[in-house]
């Protein structure tokens, strides 16, 4: 069908209309090229703290599918072995029954050939069955007790599994509100509440040790760091954090060991010793000079 004039034009119409609607939107979308002064002005990327929370969720998405990973091959397990036990079960029944047919059968051929009455053939296939059925009995009683203990010890594992994935999501939003926290008695009760969950946790001490510092707590900064060197010889953070603590209180000596042990550990590099306010002390140190001359 052709259409008529007032078809096309109301078509017409709707085109005109759509092009004044959209040319305003094109308009708008179009980039604003940023001031070269205000990129000038940022100190530090924007993009840390995306990078941070990235890394935390990684890091939870992979606890949670370990633990996911462990309950399977739990279950598949316990599956497996009940079915081994089914298969068991049926291969006995079968063997006794064959037994019982191979005793019969014999038992006939004796009657039939006199030398054994039919009375005593019955009595005698009643006796051995029954005490073949006893012995099976028994034997599986005591197969099953065992599956129940074990099928008991794999619920506990899972229970426990689902618990220690319960306080993982737990420590893990945890970090999160540290990272948030705006003031450091703050901070220091976000660490608190982490270690009531994860007394072992060196990462919450060493943390918890520097807000610490920072508030003028050195002796017990110190000694947090202590604590944490002990669950974990290998950690630099604490050393980091104990040298600092030490140069604070003058043991000068103690606090440049712990900073070999840093250099010995990590890559850390010559202007994070010189560029940190709690080592300030040790910066003219010869000990200390003869370290950095070797990082050069």
């Amino acid at each position: 069908m052709i259409p008529s004039i007032r078809h096309i034009s109301v078509l017409a119409f709707g085109l005109c209309l759509i092009a004044l609607v959209t040319s305003p939107m094109l308009s708008a979308q179009e980039p604003v090229e940023p001031d070269a002064s205000e990129l000038e002005k940022l100190e530090e990327p924007m993009y840390r703290p995306l990078v941070e929370r990235y890394m935390l969720d990684e890091i939870k998405l992979l606890r949670q599918e370990q633990v996911q990973l462990r309950a399977d091959v739990v279950r598949e397990l316990t599956a497996t072995e009940l079915r081994i036990s089914d298969r068991a079960l049926r291969y006995t029944s079968d063997t006794t029954n064959n037994i019982f047919y191979i005793i019969t059968a014999a038992a006939s051929l004796l009657v039939l050939l006199g030398w054994r009455s039919l009375r005593d053939v019955r009595a005698n296939i009643e006796s051995i069955t029954s005490e073949k059925l006893i012995e099976v009995t028994h034997e599986y009683e005591e197969r099953l007790a065992e599956i129940e203990a074990k099928l008991k010890r794999r619920s506990e594992q899972i229970i426990a599994t689902q618990e220690k994935i319960a306080d993982t999501n737990q420590v893990h939003s945890l970090w999160l509100r540290a990272g948030l926290a705006k003031s450091e008695e703050e901070k220091i009760t976000v660490y608190d509440q982490i270690l009531e969950l994860k007394p072992d946790d060196t990462e919450a001490l060493t943390y918890k040790a520097d807000t610490l510092l920072e508030m003028g707590e050195v002796k017990w900064s110190l000694s947090l760091c202590n604590k944490a060197i002990a669950l974990d010889e290998n950690y630099s953070l604490a050393y980091w954090q104990r040298a600092c603590a030490r140069a604070q209180l003058d043991q000068t000596d103690e606090a440049l060991d712990d900073i070999a042990k840093v250099i010995e550990l990590t890559e850390t590099t010559r202007d994070d010793i010189v560029n940190e306010k709690h080592l300030a002390s040790l910066q003219d140190h010869p000990r200390l000079k003869a370290m950095l001359d070797g990082m050069s």
